[in-house]
């Protein structure tokens, strides 16, 4: 007679298996140990789970199929890490295989037993240890802020301005756990892949290569499986990485660290959309660790948390070594002649820190050269064959890219509707910004008289592997005067030497009909504002430009002051009135099919069924609409959007409707998935 084990397996979105499945072993597993399990015609990796609470109706061992393989030398994932991906499964309404395996390496999935041995087998190099540098002397900010986080439970957020020496905090932290408890382990969190190299070169000088591990998407699934292996072995003590970490396993977790916590890349916007960064708050709590979530510009969630007494705000608003936050100096664009991309006095500021050996940062969010190639004889304009969406004129390689389904065709040499010549690129990307201010400042000179050299760092420049950590190295190394890019350049990096920010064209977001686009561009803004004047000694001098048509906007005048309350008190107001997040909960039921007809009907139809649910009166079904962007690689989208005054009873009511939703089948739908606390609408 064989044991019964109750196994969580990979099963797509929608899948009707929501439950553990039944499989008998001849050896009795513990919960959290990896299997291989036949399922179908293919056999897949599986955790053990926990028996059902009551126990349930026994399945009948004759009809059960046994266990494949054991992938042992691995200690089993323990209670506290099933119960997160439990948790995560539920509200964020996904299976709880899809988010079990998903949390797994990608090449620890494809493993079977033996191989697994042989990979356990293999020594890792042995690190190379660096010279430890000495930490820094502590300001009194930072010496309260680490005070209160040993003293208190938190969770912390620590609202430090741009400079004011937050990843000392977070590096001292981890140091006095680790000076507590040497076995125990933290997790450190960033938003991008982009910033991790430099902090993970600054835990490595701090704490040693061998004790830190990375876990990111841009690495190899062989490099992943390293660290994730370093890290459940509980070898690895800090693991840094991007929002995927927040699931790694961390069998001694102390600290979790969320730096730049109001970033909307903590949010996955594929498969079960969680928030990183909120998972860590919740496995903060369930495993005894403590939380610090750190932001120059927090989510008005978070900040909205720390004014209702959840969170404990620490306040670090003065720069390392006194140095003063920039200038902020707004054109009003309205007095310059139409078509003018810099300003003369904008220009004039440029060419004066590039004559002293300072450096300039100029961004725009929009990558490419031109949004959009028009024909001046008729109304051809590059549109994506496949999306609602105008194909990006690309200069550099004389290409019409589309940046939703990635559809690429090289430029036509005349109008494809009319056979005109003469078509011409409409707007401007980075890399017309680029090329114009190559030609703006070609008298510009150095102070050695040498030409201004002007680079562009965005999505398409570094795309090559290496290529980011060489650019970043030019501008670290001052080879670079004046750097264009797009917002990826606007978050983390401490460049020393630039003492000018100049926003070009900021104020789409402040006319969007997304409630959340003022809230991200006033933390840009005051991101961006942030990489100037970090050398103290230049600080005095260092200016944020912003050129703009609407200087009056309440928005410029809390930026002028640096004063991120001032901000967020007028922002919690409106949404206050508005009834808003954070005072509502939302939701979105997404649809993908062949016709919008297909993608609204079947919305429609979730709607009309929801009304005879059990709470659907404490939730607000607003009808479908198609989404903003809402054809994608020739499939139409559409969302519909609900919304309660309370979180339990949209979760409770959210639960209720998916069986409802897996019953519906409409002809020409492709798919389908609910995104809860979504931060796109």
């Amino acid at each position: 007679m064989g044991h019964l084990l109750h196994v969580v397996v990979p099963t797509p979105a929608h899948s009707t298996v929501v439950e553990p499945l039944s499989y008998l072993s001849e050896l009795p597993l513990l919960p959290g140990a990896l299997v291989r399990v036949p399922l179908g015609r293919r056999e897949v990796c599986g955790v053990v789970w926990d028996a059902p609470a009551g126990g349930g109706p026994q399945p009948d061992p004759g009809q059960l199929r046994a266990v494949g393989a054991v992938l042992g030398g691995l200690p089993p994932l323990s209670a506290a890490w099933r119960r997160l991906v439990a948790f995560a499964a539920g509200y964020y309404q996904r299976s709880l295989g899809e988010v079990a395996l998903a949390a797994l390496p990608p090449q620890l999935r494809g493993l079977d037993a033996e191989q697994l041995a042989r990979r356990l087998q293999r020594k890792a190099a042995a690190a190379v240890e660096a010279v430890r540098s000495a930490p820094p002397a502590l300001t009194d900010e930072q010496a309260q802020a680490l005070a209160a986080i040993g003293a208190e439970p938190g969770p912390f957020l620590l609202f430090g301005a741009t400079g004011s020496g937050k990843t000392e905090v977070y590096l001292r932290a981890v140091q006095a756990l680790l000076d507590r408890d040497p076995e125990a382990q933290a997790l450190v969190l960033v938003p991008e892949i982009n910033l991790t190299p430099q902090l993970q070169a600054r835990f490595e000088d701090r704490f040693g290569a061998s004790a830190v591990v990375a876990l990111h998407s841009g690495m190899t699934n062989p490099q992943r499986l390293k660290s994730w292996i370093g890290a459940h072995l509980g070898r690895a003590r800090i693991v840094l990485g991007t929002r995927m970490a927040v699931f790694a396993s961390l069998p001694r977790l102390g600290l979790i660290v969320v730096d730049e916590e109001h970033d909307p890349s903590y949010k996955q916007q594929e498969g079960a959309r969680y928030s990183a960064r909120d998972l860590a708050v919740y496995r903060a709590r369930a495993e005894g660790a403590k939380v610090v979530l750190g932001s120059a510009t927090p989510s008005l969630e978070s900040w909205h948390a720390c004014e209702r007494g959840r969170y404990r705000c620490l306040e670090m608003p003065a720069r390392i070594g006194a140095g003063a936050l920039p200038t902020v100096r707004l054109v009003n664009m309205n007095h310059q002649p139409h078509g003018t991309l810099f300003s003369p006095p904008l220009l004039a500021a440029i060419s004066q820190r590039i004559a002293r050996g300072e450096q300039a940062l100029v961004f725009l969010n929009r990558r490419g050269y031109a949004p959009v190639l028009a024909c001046n004889a008729c109304d051809w304009k590059s549109e994506c064959s496949h999306c609602s969406a105008f194909r990006v004129f690309h200069k550099i390689d004389r290409t019409l890219r589309c940046h939703h389904c990635g559809f690429t065709e090289r430029v036509p040499r005349a109008c494809p509707s009319c056979g005109n010549v003469d078509i011409a690129p409409l707007g401007r990307g980075t890399e017309r910004l680029e090329e114009q201010l190559v030609e703006l400042l070609a008298d510009a000179r150095r102070p050695d008289g040498e030409p201004a050299r002007i680079a562009r760092m965005d999505a398409d420049s570094t795309r090559h592997k290496g290529a980011l950590e060489e650019q970043l190295a030019q501008v670290h190394s001052g080879e670079v005067d004046v750097l264009v890019g797009t917002q990826m350049v606007t978050k983390g990096h401490d460049f020393r030497r630039i003492t000018l920010v100049a926003a070009v064209n900021p104020d789409g977001a402040l006319y969007s009909s997304d409630f959340r686009a003022p809230e991200r561009l006033f933390s840009l803004l005051m991101q961006a504002a942030g990489r100037a004047g970090r050398d103290a000694a230049r600080s005095a001098a260092s200016e944020m430009w912003v050129q703009t048509f609407s200087p009056e906007h309440p928005l410029f005048a809390a930026l002028k002051k640096h004063d991120y309350p001032a901000f967020a008190a007028q922002q919690l107001g409106e949404r206050r009135q508005a009834a808003m997040p954070p005072f509502a909960f939302q939701a979105l039921l997404r649809a993908d099919a062949r016709t919008q007809e297909v993608a609204q009907a079947f919305l429609q139809s979730a709607a009309d069924a929801a009304a005879a649910l059990e709470g659907s009166a404490r939730v607000t079904i607003y009808s479908p609409v198609p989404m903003t962007v809402q054809r994608v690689a020739n499939v139409e989208r559409a969302q519909l959007l609900l919304e309660s005054g309370s979180r339990p009873a949209l979760q409770a009511f959210l639960s209720a409707w998916q069986p409802v939703l897996q019953g519906l089948r409409l002809r020409g739908l492709i798919r389908w998935a609910i995104d809860v606390d979504p931060l796109v609408i």
